[in-house]
């Protein structure tokens, strides 16, 4: 996957922007304002993605080119190196399932703004 497979994918999703709230570098794609995926426009040699504990934890554990979420909350999020290692299957159902931890969280009357 390349960055802008990657950016195309994140942005095809309901709902989201992309912004470089941080620097010129660092592109962040939110849903009703909230983080589920950036990367380094740059370089793109690692994204980050929010992800549930445990299954954070397996993904850690089975991949070595997915590790503690670099500069993020280690708990909820993961850094996947773009080497080629983790395939782009795994890579798109990585971003579904940060999508839909964050619109999980988000209220009704949230949810009913996306879909308007």
């Amino acid at each position: 996957m390349n960055i802008e497979e990657f950016r195309e994918y994140c942005l095809s999703k309901l709902g989201v922007a992309e912004s470089f709230p941080f620097d010129e570098q660092t592109l962040v794609f939110k849903v009703s304002g909230k983080m589920f995926a950036l990367c380094d426009v740059d370089l793109f040699k690692s994204i980050n993605i929010k992800c549930n504990p445990e299954k954070a934890l397996e993904l850690r554990e089975k991949y070595t080119a997915i590790n503690a979420g670099y500069h993020m909350n280690k708990k909820h999020w993961n850094t996947i190196e773009m080497d080629g290692s983790v395939n782009n299957q795994l890579l798109l159902q990585m971003i579904d399932d940060s999508y839909d931890l964050i619109i999980k969280g988000l209220t009704k009357k949230e949810k009913a703004k996306l879909s308007t």
